[in-house]
């Protein structure tokens, strides 16, 4: 029997903590370190950077690591997968080749290219080929705004075919963030196209570790319980050939590998259960979870549908130019105060109107509170320091103790994210490795019998008396950002919980105990074997994170001010 394959992870995010690599490196066995650096706002970001440094536009903070790494992986055998190339590989690849150079040490880099499709925007529409966002089937004109990126996500064949080939190193650009996990599988087990069951197993444990310490008790709702959350250890799967797997961290390391913390990390950032990838489907309503000792949790039962024919293109224009102020009030009136400073800011700006998009929201009340206002415009002057220096003169004329977070800034730009989808048979993904292009095949569509969706269960709810308490008394929730949509998942740890979930907690009694996402279109998920919903909040965050203007553009806070709200609960369940 192959053995078992063990990958962990050491970046959840562009500026994640720096010394995760070498602490995973150094705290126990790999087989495989993988990284994750990219987001929707961190390819942003890089194209800033590359516009003002062609060669830039990947995270040079891994290079920074791998020094820190290089030598005692190679010593120990642990070769390393991560997304650092971002829009510029090569140069990332050349990068890290100059770090082994420095260290006196022998390795083989590889890089994977493809997914830009920029550049091939014209020809393909020359060819009568356009990409239609995702959502709405609006065609994309490039003329109408600029455009700064489109990249594919790509799959993990690519990276399988580097480590065939021997690579100690593969520096990916944008791929999906599963594949940094599913390619190594891939490789280690020699899984083919069509073991679809097997590859699916392997996406959700890369979507597991992808945001590393969120599966070890960050951002968890009881992070009271978590030991040393100060300094939480990075997730690990071990991965065994039939795809199941069980998660867990080094020895001695900080934070918690639990059922409940496994669990918010799976209903991360999804919609329904088929969880879409260019290798497969994953079907996350078939998962299997169990806590198997302290700090292990295994996952099995995932079903996996043959992959799409298409990839999905993510590209980034310019919407304008945003801009935000923030207002302090202490010492109560909170709500009288917030009406007088904005009331006065707008008369000093003109009115609303003078923007293409205005927003504004308290935050808190009674003797503390924040009023944020956020404006965001095509004409750069408007929302820049003319803005946010109106905001200062109410200094000394205006509510008394009149505070801001933050001294005055300029504009910032403001990126739209454009998602569609594009026919695989149009991207062209290479991997180059000392030299030799090395074509890759994608994972082709298949014909298989559908696999029936999990349904709903009839369940009774509790009876007996009720008493008004907080969901967070009994329930969990984890929630996040897909683009414009915000997803907020909560579950149960018990049947009686999640019964109660399933009859009571319906889209109309989310709208009333969440009154800001009462004008948005929302669907309810179910997932039985998890004891959870999941609801998508459609156009929750104005356009996304790289362009919104609300205070939480990445929808993490919205699963905790769900579980702040009171519903009548039944005594059996907190009792």
């Amino acid at each position: 029997m192959t053995k078992v394959l063990r990958v962990g992870n050491c970046s959840a995010f562009f500026g994640d903590r720096f010394e995760a690599a070498r602490e995973m490196i150094e705290g126990g066995p790999l087989d495989f370190l993988t990284g994750d650096y990219l987001a929707e706002l961190t390819l942003a970001i890089l194209a800033r950077k590359r516009m003002k440094s062609p060669g830039s536009g990947y995270a040079q903070t891994f290079v920074g690591q791998l020094e820190e790494i290089a030598e005692t992986a190679i010593s120990k055998g642990v070769r390393i997968v991560v997304n650092a190339g971002g829009l510029d590989p090569a140069a990332c690849a050349e990068a890290c080749r100059e770090v082994y150079k420095k260290l006196g040490l022998e390795a083989r880099v590889a890089h994977l290219e493809g997914d830009d499709v920029l550049s091939r925007l014209g020809a393909l529409e020359k060819e009568g080929v356009f990409l239609h966002r995702m959502e709405s089937g609006e065609r994309l004109d490039r003329s109408e705004k600029p455009i700064l990126t489109a990249n594919a996500y790509l799959g993990a064949r690519g990276i399988a075919k580097a480590l065939d080939a021997g690579a100690d190193l593969v520096i990916c650009p944008r791929v999906t963030d599963a594949s940094l996990v599913v390619g190594p599988a891939i490789h280690h087990f020699g899984w083919a196209h069509d073991d679809y069951d097997a590859i699916a197993s392997a996406i959700v444990a890369g979507h597991i570790l992808e945001c590393g310490p969120q599966t070890t008790g960050g951002n968890y709702t009881r992070f009271e319980e978590v030991p040393d959350l100060e300094r939480p250890g990075f997730p690990i799967a071990e991965i065994e050939e039939d795809g199941s797997f069980t998660v867990t961290k080094h020895e001695g390391t900080g934070g918690l590998v639990s059922e409940p913390t496994v669990k918010a990390q799976i209903l991360y950032e999804i919609t329904g259960p088929r969880y879409t990838n260019p290798d497969a489907i994953a079907r996350f309503d078939t998962l299997e979870i169990e806590e198997v000792g302290p700090d292990r949790v295994r996952v099995s039962g995932v079903k996996g549908e043959p992959a799409p024919s298409t990839y999905k293109v993510s590209a980034h224009r310019l919407a304008g130019f945003r801009n935000r102020v923030s207002f302090v009030f202490r010492g109560g009136r909170v709500e009288e105060k917030a009406a007088l400073a904005e009331r006065t800011l707008l008369h000093k700006l003109g009115g609303k109107a003078q923007f293409a998009a205005y927003h504004s929201e308290l935050e808190g009340g009674g003797d503390f509170g924040i009023l944020h206002v956020g404006v965001r415009d095509p004409n750069p002057k408007k929302v820049g320091r003319a803005f946010t220096n109106r905001a200062v003169e109410l200094g000394t004329a205006n509510y008394p103790g009149m505070n801001l977070t933050a001294p005055p800034e300029g504009e910032k730009p403001a990126l739209e994210v454009f998602s569609a989808l594009l026919d695989k048979r149009y991207v062209k993904e290479v991997v180059i490795l000392e030299g030799e292009r090395i074509e890759v095949e994608p994972a082709a569509p298949g014909v298989v019998d559908p696999i029936p969706e999990v349904e709903a269960p009839t369940l009774e709810t509790p009876g007996g008396e009720r008493e008004l308490r907080q969901l967070r008394d009994v329930f969990y929730a984890r929630s996040g950002d897909k683009g414009s949509d915000a997803n907020l998942a909560i579950y149960s740890q018990t049947e009686a919980g999640f019964a109660f979930l399933l009859n009571e907690l319906t889209v109309e009694r989310l709208k009333e105990l969440m009154p800001e996402a009462a004008a948005c279109e929302i669907e309810r998920f179910v997932f039985p074997k998890l004891k959870a919903l999941n609801f998508v909040i459609h156009n929750f965050l104005d356009g996304g994170v790289a362009q919104s203007l609300k205070a939480d553009p990445q929808a993490k806070a919205l699963g905790e001010q769900l579980l702040n709200q009171k519903m009548p609960l039944p005594k059996s369940l907190f009792s």
